[in-house]
C-alpha cells in the first residue's frame, strides 16, 4: 500500500541561548538557537517524518512561512514517489516557477526546502527501519546518483564521474562500516571557545574538553586582534602544542584584513581560519587561501554556502582547504550528496558545520556515509560537536573519546522531545511565556 503524505505541521522553536552567550561570535553576539521544525504526517499509523532548518532567532518565522508555501508540493504525494525518483522530487520542490523567484535555491526558501527534504529522508529511513547513514550506505551507486540534480554542476562533476567514484568503493563498504562501529568518527569541539566567554570559563572548558578526550578545539575570533592573540595564548597554555586549534571569524573581515589578522595568529598554529570573509566572495576566499597556505593555515567555509553551485565555484577556484557543508543551509540530503562527491573529486575534505541545534544529529549520518561510500578516509576529516541542547533531542549523538559513535535508531535523528516543543515553541511555549512576564 502506498504511503501518502497527509499534512505538514510546522513549529517555530527557539531556545534562549543568548542568556548564557552560548554560540556567541564576532558577527552574532547574541544568538537564540532556533529551528523551523516540521512533522510530515502520513496515512500509515505511527509514521511521521521529522525535519528542521536551523536559524538563530528572529527570522525563524520567515522560514516557517516559506515551509508553508512549499507544502502543496508535498501533501498528497506518496513516499514511494520520493523513494522511486528522489532527484526528480527534489527538482520539483526547488522548481516552482513563482516561488523560485525569491531564491532561486538560496535564502529562506532554500532553508525551507531543507526542512521538508530532511523530513522526507527521515520518513524514508524510518520505513526501512535504518538510521539514515545505513540507508545511504545500502544504496547502489545508481540509486545515489539518481538522488542528485546535476544541473549547473556538470562542468565540475558528471553523473558518470560520480558513478565511477561510488563504484570504486562499493566492494569495500562492509569493511569501513565495521571500522566505523569499532572506532567511531573523529570529532572536534567548539563548546569551549565562544567569543563571549570570560577567561576562567574558557580555561575550565578547555580542561573539560581535554578530559573528555578531545584533541581538536575551535575558538571564535575577529572582535579584537589583541584579544584574539591573548585568547589563543590561553588556549595553547591549556591544550599544549600537540593538539589541534582552529579559529573561526564568522565572516567579519574584509579580504585584506583577514590576511593581516591571521598573520598575527600564525605563532599559535591554527589549522584553519573558518569563514574569514563574506560567504559569497569566492575570489576573496581564493586570495586569502593563497596568502595563508604558505603559512600553514588552511581556509574553511561553507556553513553559509547556499547551494551546490557556490560550492562548485569554491572548489574550482581552489578557495577552500576544508569544505564545511551545513545540513540545513543546502537543500537537504540530495544536494549535500552532490557536494560531498564534488569535494572528493577536488581532493578537499568535508568537515561539516554543526554549531546549532539538531545539526550534530544530522551531519553524523552524512560524514559516516562519506567515509563508507566516497572518501574512504578519515584523513583531514572531523565533525564539529556542540552539546548545549542535547537534552532537548530524542536520541542525541553519542560522543565518547572525542568520536561520534554510529547511531542505530531508524531515521535522520533530529527529533525534538515533546517537552521541548511545549517549552520552546515561540511565542507561546512555557519558557517564552515566563520570560515575557519576568
Amino acid at each position: 500500500m502506498p504511503i501518502t503524505i497527509t499534512g505538514v505541521i510546522i513549529h517555530d522553536v527557539r531556545f534562549p541561548t543568548s542568556k548564557g552567550l552560548d554560540g556567541s561570535d564576532a558577527m552574532n553576539p547574541d544568538p537564540d538557537y532556533s529551528a523551523a521544525y516540521v512533522e510530515l504526517t502520513t496515512d500509515r499509523p505511527g509514521l511521521t517524518g521529522h525535519g528542521l532548518t536551523f536559524t538563530i532567532g528572529r527570522g525563524n518565522e520567515i522560514c516557517c512561512a516559506a515551509i508553508q508555501a512549499l507544502t502543496y508540493l508535498v501533501v498528497g504525494r506518496t513516499l514511494e514517489e520520493f523513494i522511486a525518483a528522489p532527484g526528480a522530487f527534489w527538482r520539483r520542490l526547488v522548481g516552482d516557477s513563482q516561488l523560485r523567484w525569491i531564491g532561486p535555491e538560496k535564502g529562506a526558501i532554500h532553508l525551507a526546502t531543507a526542512a521538508l527534504v530532511n523530513a522526507l529522508w527521515d520518513a524514508y529511513a524510518r520505513v526501512e527501519g535504518k538510521p539514515l547513514w545505513r540507508l545511504l550506505c545500502a544504496m547502489t551507486p545508481e540509486q545515489l546518483v539518481a538522488c542528485i540534480d546535476f544541473r549547473y554542476i556538470t562542468d565540475a562533476l558528471t553523473p558518470d564521474e560520480a558513478l565511477t567514484m561510488l563504484r570504486a568503493n562499493l566492494a569495500t563498504r562492509p569493511q569501513r562500516i565495521a571500522e566505523l562501529e569499532r572506532v567511531g568518527y573523529p570529532a572536534y569541539t567548539t563548546s569551549a571557545g565562544w567569543l563571549g566567554y570570560p577567561d576562567d570559563k574558557l580555561r575550565r572548558l578547555c580542561r573539560e574538553a581535554l578530559a573528555a578526550g578531545f584533541v581538536h578545539l575551535k575558538i571564535k575570533v575577529g572582535r579584537d586582534v589583541d584579544d584574539d592573540i591573548r585568547r589563543c595564548r590561553i588556549i595553547r597554555e591549556e591544550i599544549g602544542w600537540t593538539n589541534t586549534l582552529a579559529v573561526d571569524a564568522n565572516q567579519v573581515w574584509d579580504v585584506g584584513q583577514a590576511i593581516a589578522w591571521m598573520q598575527k595568529l600564525v605563532p599559535y598554529k591554527p589549522l584553519w581560519i573558518e569563514e574569514p570573509t563574506s560567504p559569497d566572495d569566492v575570489l576573496g576566499h581564493a586570495a586569502i587561501a593563497a596568502a595563508l597556505r604558505p603559512l600553514g593555515i588552511g581556509v574553511a567555509t561553507g556553513e553559509h554556502c547556499q547551494n551546490r553551485v557556490m560550492f562548485k565555484q569554491l572548489l574550482q577556484a581552489k578557495a577552500i582547504d576544508f569544505c564545511q557543508i551545513d545540513s540545513c543551509r543546502l537543500g537537504g540530503v540530495n544536494e549535500i550528496l552532490a557536494v560531498y562527491l564534488m569535494a572528493a573529486k577536488f581532493g578537499v575534505p568535508v568537515c561539516p558545520h554543526a554549531g546549532g541545534v539538531g545539526l550534530c544529529e544530522y551531519v553524523q549520518h552524512l560524514s559516516m556515509w562519506d567515509y563508507v561510500s566516497v572518501s574512504a578516509s578519515f584523513t583531514g576529516r572531523v565533525i564539529e560537536f556542540v552539546n548545549h541542547l542535547a537534552a532537548e533531542i530524542e536520541n542525541p549523538v553519542s560522543i565518547r573519546d572525542s568520536r561520534y559513535w554510529p547511531p542505530s535508531a531508524p531515521g535522520y535523528g533530529a527529533v525534538f522531545k515533546p517537552a521541548a516543543l511545549a517549552a520552546y515553541t515561540f511565542p507561546g511555549g512555557s519558557a517564552w511565556s515566563k520570560a515575557a512576564t519576568a
